[in-house]
């Protein structure tokens, strides 16, 4: 049976490393969360002309996030080498 410790104040915050990350993952999070609004707009109905536009930019902006942010941490400048 484990027991139940109470978390000392310093510990429920999260650490400026942890900030740090989620302050370069933030561009990502927004263009999913774009996303995921277009996604929802259309799941009751047929998506139009501007539904679909509408996804297909912000699928790019996913895309164009994921690219910076693998770029970024393994310190590539210019893409793919």
């Amino acid at each position: 049976m484990r027991n139940i410790v109470a978390l000392q104040p310093d510990e429920r915050e999260p650490s400026a490393a942890e900030l740090d990350a989620i302050e370069s993952e933030l561009p990502l999070i927004l263009a999913e969360l774009e996303l995921l609004d277009a996604q929802i707009t259309t799941l009751d109905r047929v998506p139009t002309v501007l539904d679909a536009r509408r996804l297909r930019r912000a699928r790019r902006r996913v895309l164009a996030a994921r690219r910076a942010l693998a770029d970024r941490t393994t310190g590539m400048v210019g893409g793919a080498a």
